[in-house]
């Protein structure tokens, strides 16, 4: 199995989240048709419900592990890395079982306080059946994450991206098959069908941990997996409690962006049935608001995952090794990255949400979906640079840094919720739109702790991350006239997908290059990704014919 470095590592992990949240988007085209409204709502709201117990059950034992491993592997210590994956699977073992147990058993709480009073959609035993079939995915999911954080801890990032893949194929499959089966053959009633759908995250998982032990197993000495001879003064409690230690600081990250969903899926739905909207609508400005426009914005965040996965043992290293221009290079470059893509890629995808929409979820609240998803695209911006810095943070062990900036930011978001929501319909805006802006408050005040902080501490630099993001402002600009102008001269039909599809590929090449033209004459892709890097995937994907100079 081959190391990746920090840039190669990064675009490893982050095409495969990008393959896996396509793949994870395109399935919504289907499975949104076969189980409509109602049905994508169940579908979301115990999927939110799992998101959390997941983060729980994990621990952030899987980063922590990364983190771990990196470190006992730059002091050479082989016999403590060893010990601390044994350890890191016991403790998995004992918090997915009792996160499965709460999750199933307390099921119809849970689905209580989603629903509230509303009626006249989903009922509470549907949300109760759905939340316990996805509860089964917690007995095996983690358990694949902290492998995955093991061999992350080697560098070795190719492994565990395509068990990433393999995992969302496998998912989805039973997602799209199990519910035409169950609700248009067999015609079972919604709760049901959806329940079925969801076991899929189970199967996927299961498949893919047969996937990473096989591998494991055939590179045994390359892990240091077979017998180690010397062993090490690190006692067990060392380990455990470092462990525990880590971990406590990723699993408040993961809770918190979980939790982000999971509060505006209340505070919305708890909202709009206070101002006298029908159940039917509120359920889709829900849903949409926390499911379905998040798993268009889910590709804008796979660039900060796959940083996330590359830049722990990298800072772990620098942090080892106190290499603080490696800490200030990697994060900046980190940051430049989210820049320099995510922008365009948030412009792009707001200018062309009608016809982005259309193709994912039908015209049915075309408009109300598509204005949803115009203005909601712009969140995973934030969400990006916050995962990086906490990232960062967590490489450098400034676990309380990590834990009050997540807090704050957090409860920033949960207590501007209801009033910017009522503050915008007083000013004529759908009420939505406040619960949006306050969770990018809430991001941008996480983010703003955690670079002063690395600022005052240690003297990191953002001055170059600055004139990247200077940079990205005039291609930006060319790429929305050149859109914009497309879009008028490019017809449209709504109703065909096909239509949409050919509409959204036309614009997004000629905007795309547009972008890269503006860019690469400014020096931006030179300055983000290097030259001999850009250089090399430039020959590739012409097959050695253009080589810069």
């Amino acid at each position: 199995m081959r190391k990746s470095g920090f840039i190669e590592g990064t675009i490893i992990a982050t095409a495969a989240i990008i393959i896996t949240k396509i793949l994870g988007i395109l399935y919504v085209i289907p499975f949104y048709a076969i189980v409509g409204i109602q049905g994508s709502a169940l579908y979301a709201y115990g999927y939110n419900i799992y998101l959390i117990f997941l983060d729980i059950s994990s621990a952030g034992i899987p980063s922590a592990m990364s983190k771990i491993i990196k470190e006992y592997n730059t002091l050479g210590n082989m016999d403590a890395k060893v010990r601390a994956y044994k350890i890191g699977k016991m403790i998995i073992f004992l918090l997915s079982f009792i996160m499965f147990i709460v999750m199933f058993c307390f099921a119809p709480s849970f689905a209580k306080l989603i629903l509230g009073d509303l009626t006249g959609g989903n009922t509470i035993s549907d949300v109760t059946m759905v939340i316990r079939a996805i509860s089964f995915a917690i007995l095996v999911i983690p358990f694949l994450s902290v492998s995955k954080g093991y061999l992350q801890g080697h560098n070795i990032i190719s492994v565990s991206s395509i068990s990433q893949v393999i995992e969302q194929l496998v998912r989805i499959t039973v997602i799209i098959i199990g519910s035409y089966i169950a609700l248009r053959v067999f015609k079972l009633p919604i709760g049901l069908s959806v329940s079925i759908a969801v076991l899929g995250a189970f199967i996927g998982g299961l498949i893919s941990i047969i996937y990473v032990k096989l591998k494991m197993n055939k590179n045994k000495k390359e892990l240091s997996l077979d017998k180690v001879v010397e062993k090490s003064d690190v006692t067990d409690k060392e380990i455990l409690k470092k462990i525990v230690h880590y971990a406590t600081s990723f699993i408040i990250v993961s809770i918190a962006v979980s939790i982000y969903g999971f509060v505006d899926m209340v505070f919305i739905s708890r909202t709009m049935g206070s101002m006298g909207l029908s159940a039917n609508e509120t359920e889709f400005i829900t849903s949409s608001v926390t499911t379905w426009a998040p798993k268009i914005g889910m590709i804008i965040n796979s660039i900060a995952m796959g940083l996330a996965v590359s830049l722990i043992p990298n800072m772990v290293e620098a942090n080892t090794l106190k290499q603080w221009d490696k800490v200030q290079e990697h994060l900046n470059k980190g940051m430049q990255i989210v820049l320099s893509v995510c922008i365009p890629m948030a412009i792009g995808i707001a200018m062309l949400s009608k016809s982005v929409w259309a193709i994912f979820y039908g015209v049915e609240e075309l408009t109300l979906g598509s204005m949803i998803l115009s203005i909601y695209i712009f969140q995973p911006l934030f969400f990006n640079l916050y995962l990086v810095t906490s990232t960062t943070l967590q490489g450098l062990n400034k676990f309380k840094v990590v834990y009050l900036s997540t807090i704050l930011g957090y409860a920033t978001n949960a207590l501007l919720d209801v009033p910017l929501m009522y503050l915008c319909k007083l000013i004529g805006l759908k009420p939505f739109i406040g619960a949006i802006i306050a969770s990018i408050i809430g991001y941008t005040l996480s983010i703003l702790i955690a670079l002063i902080h690395l600022n005052r501490k240690h003297n990191i630099k953002y001055y170059e991350t600055f004139k990247i993001f200077i940079k990205t402002l005039l291609p930006s600009l060319v790429m929305i006239i050149v859109v914009l102008l497309m879009k008028l001269i490019i017809p449209v039909n709504y109703d065909s997908k096909l239509s949409c599809i050919l509409y959204i590929g036309v614009i997004t090449i000629i905007g795309a290059i547009s972008y890269l033209l503006v860019a690469f004459k400014q020096g931006l892709l030179y300055s983000v990704f290097g030259k001999e890097y850009l250089n090399k995937i430039i020959k590739k994907i012409t097959f050695n014919k253009i080589n810069l100079k």
